[in-house]
């Protein structure tokens, strides 16, 4: 099995004192099941239910007292009543209001039992049904496809992850680093895709899964589809997201369809509540709080950089390249950038922002904004002079900041800018495979001041 992070945070809920049931979220096939049995090889008793299984379901349904019902399940699954060391997992528990229902019990009259719940259609079933968790009795995880730092923890040697987790990066372990980038940015991190190529370091061997992944969200489209329109709604944007990944996006027409905006955005909010995409609105400050711009047009974040590889047709492409700026014109990268922001926060669904000001006759974007300690710090993820990264410019020049980032494919510098108006600042220029150690990097800095 791949180590995950999540494996740690697992740990540190079941430790809690003040421990509520967890609900596992994430998209499908990102490994929630597998890391809760994993994690259950900690304890003398797992057991595990099926929520699509009737016989696994029906125990709920049945509007036992809640000691009736804990009785039944372990009846059920031949466990110890009075076994201390229990870990208990309802899975697929989008198919039963009446167990969400009972998950405010397990909090109030089984404490000492920890409880985990997912399910791969979880995120949709809350908002369509309106299904409602017991407030303030659950706790929440979310989960995504390997980020770059897990990627190298499952590699044979350990000296790779050692070097990435040092800030700075040794300038010894940079070109290894960055083939390992460029490797992962290459095949993704749906964790299927990963145990085969590291298996079999075989690109080719990966286009089943990939496909068979596709599929997969195809079929659950008609899950979770209102009507026959809405479900070729959802097909389409399933089959078009990956060209358009990268890049600001309307409603109106999406993906060269002529579906109108109400429809498209119905879609893609369900594709979103889903975690196979992600609508990214930019801020419009510079300053916290960084709120999201509804009103400006949202980026498209693709749920896995390796899955839209494969989408878009462009997976051989990063066979001898250097640079992966040149790639896509930039907007690979900004996805792989953006999929390592998101990954790094299981604790909320926090999801990266770009920052733009737009003017009549002029603009600006900046990649992305990272809020750290009350700032927010640009991060642009460029090639070129320092001299050239107008809109970040522009932003610093808006900013009480003096402080910025760019994310580029050469070794860690650090640069004294002026923009036009004379204001000077500090740009750290730090190689891309870093961009989920931003929040480290920017710790180290200011412990330095």
């Amino acid at each position: 099995m791949l180590r995950r992070r999540i494996e740690k945070d697992l740990a540190e809920w079941c430790a809690r004192e003040e421990r509520k049931p967890l609900i596992l979220r994430g998209a499908r096939q990102v490994g929630k099941t597998t890391a809760i049995r994993k994690f259950a090889q900690n304890f003398s008793q797992f057991i595990y239910l099926n929520l699509e299984k009737h016989e696994d379901r029906d125990i709920f349904a049945d509007n036992l007292p809640f000691q009736k019902l804990l009785e039944g399940i372990f009846f059920l699954k031949d466990a110890d009543l009075h076994q201390e060391s229990t870990l208990l997992c309802i899975d697929e528990i989008q198919n039963s209001p009446e167990a969400i229902a009972y998950l405010r019990f397990f909090y109030e009259e089984a404490p000492e039992l920890p409880v985990i719940c997912a399910g791969s259609l979880l995120e949709v079933y809350i908002d369509t049904y309106s299904v409602s968790f017991p407030v303030g009795r659950v706790e929440y995880l979310y989960m995504f496809p390997l980020d770059f730092e897990e990627y190298l923890d499952n590699l044979d040697s350990s000296k790779p992850l050692e070097a990435y987790r040092h800030v700075p990066v040794p300038a010894y372990a940079h070109s290894t680093l960055m083939k390992y980038f460029h490797e992962y940015s290459m095949i993704g991190g749906m964790p299927e895709a990963c145990v085969h190529y590291l298996n079999y370091r075989d690109v080719k061997r990966l286009e089943r899964i990939y496909e068979g992944l596709l599929t997969s969200y195809i079929d659950d489209a008609a899950k979770y589809s209102s009507s026959p329109s809405s479900y070729h709604s959802l097909r389409h944007v399933i089959e078009t997201a990956a060209p358009e990944s990268g890049s600001r996006i309307k409603f109106q027409g999406f993906g060269n369809s002529s579906y109108r905006s109400r429809e498209m955005g119905e879609a893609l909010r369900t594709l979103e509540r889903a975690m196979f995409l992600y609508l990214l609105y930019p801020s419009t400050t510079t300053g916290m709080p960084a709120l999201p711009n509804q009103k400006k047009s949202p980026r498209l974040q693709f749920i896995d950089i390796g899955l839209l590889n494969y989408s878009a047709g462009v997976q051989g492409h990063y066979i001898g390249i250097d640079d992966l700026n040149s790639l896509y014109k930039g907007r690979l990268v900004e996805q792989v950038v953006g999929q390592e922001l998101l990954a790094h926060n299981s604790s909320t669904l926090e999801k990266p922002r770009f920052w733009v000001r737009e003017k009549s006759g002029s603009s600006a974007e900046v990649d992305f904004v990272y809020p750290y300690s009350g700032s927010l710090y640009p991060i642009e993820t460029k090639a070129g002079k320092t001299g050239t990264l107008r809109s970040l410019h522009e932003f610093m020049d808006a900013s009480e900041l003096t402080t910025a980032f760019r994310l580029y494919s050469a070794a860690e510098r650090t640069d004294t800018v002026h923009t036009r108006s004379g204001k000077a600042f500090t740009l750290y220029s730090l190689p891309y495979y870093l961009a989920g150690r931003i929040g480290a990097v920017i710790k180290e800095i200011s412990a330095a001041h």
